[in-house]
């Protein structure tokens, strides 16, 4: 008599996945099982049962930076040149600044925070990964989930630029996906900065790190008011490369840096999931 054992139905259910892991690159086999819908799939029942109030309290933040600062001290400043050396109002200036902000926020504190308690307290990855499930599936799957927050900021954050008559050009509707690779960039790199911190002292390096970026990256004034070798440095910061980019997008003006802004963050994209998929498989694999 044989020793297997055959539950009906059970070859036909794995079938799926079996067909998946066979069609992998080889050079994929130990990182990827195709199959980031399940962690994506897990990241929305989460959101609807607990998580939609959380969540809505983060779009809140730059609609007030931008009544404070837009429209309060925006009377004070009046004009600031735009993307094509035109003056533009001080809420025009930094309304697309604030949208790059949010996406950034958005997404840097879902893919540190969240990632952070799953990693180190909840061991949910390691739970996933004693499945058939990949590094790189739970780095895509949580990168997802973080841009699905960049995704609701930023409509909403647009629909308010909008209505106040700060957006001019119809290119401000790329103004979406371009948040989407901006969130991209940022919860990459998020995810694999988070797979190195061992202890909740230091996620209080993260605003320690992105609030200057916020104040430094030509969100609030001109970089011109910077030195030129501080304005080199600046430059290298991701969030300058965001802003200028939305800011192009906010009237319809391209120069030859909007190609930059883009490959900057499909780099750092790149970067950051392949850092945070290798640190999972040495974390939980080894």
């Amino acid at each position: 008599m044989s020793g297997d054992v055959r539950v009906p139905g059970h070859d036909e259910a794995i079938a799926p996945t079996l067909r998946r892991l066979r069609s992998r690159p080889r050079w994929l086999a130990g990182l990827y099982a195709g199959n980031a819908r399940a962690v994506i799939g897990r990241g929305f029942r989460v959101i609807r049962a607990q998580n939609w109030g959380v969540i809505a309290t983060g779009f809140f933040e730059p609609v007030f930076y931008l009544l404070a600062m837009g429209l309060g001290m925006g009377q004070l400043v009046g004009e600031l040149p735009g993307p094509d050396g035109r003056p533009i109002p001080y809420a025009m200036f930094i309304a697309p600044a604030l949208l790059a902000t949010s996406a950034m926020n958005g997404a840097i504190y879902d893919s540190v925070n969240n990632v952070f308690f799953k990693l180190r307290y909840a061991k949910l990855y390691e739970g996933m990964l004693a499945t058939s499930l990949g590094p790189m599936d739970v780095a895509l799957g949580e990168i997802f989930m973080a841009l699905f927050r960049g995704l609701l900021y930023s409509i909403g954050f647009l629909g308010v630029i909008t209505v106040m008559g700060l957006v001019t050009s119809w290119w401000a509707l790329a103004m979406i996906p371009v948040a989407l690779l901006i969130a991209l960039g940022f919860a990459s790199i998020g995810m694999a900065v988070t797979s190195f911190i061992t202890g909740f002292q230091q996620l209080d390096l993260v605003p320690v790190v992105l609030l200057p970026m916020f104040l430094c990256s030509a969100t609030l004034y001109p970089i011109t008011v910077y030195p030129e070798a501080v304005q080199w440095f600046v430059k290298a910061l991701p969030l300058w490369h965001g802003v200028e980019l939305m800011r192009q997008l906010s009237v319809g003006v391209f120069t030859s840096m909007t190609g930059v802004h883009v490959a900057y963050f499909l780099v750092m994209s790149v970067i950051g999931i392949a850092v945070a998929s290798l640190r999972l498989r040495r974390l939980f694999l080894r």
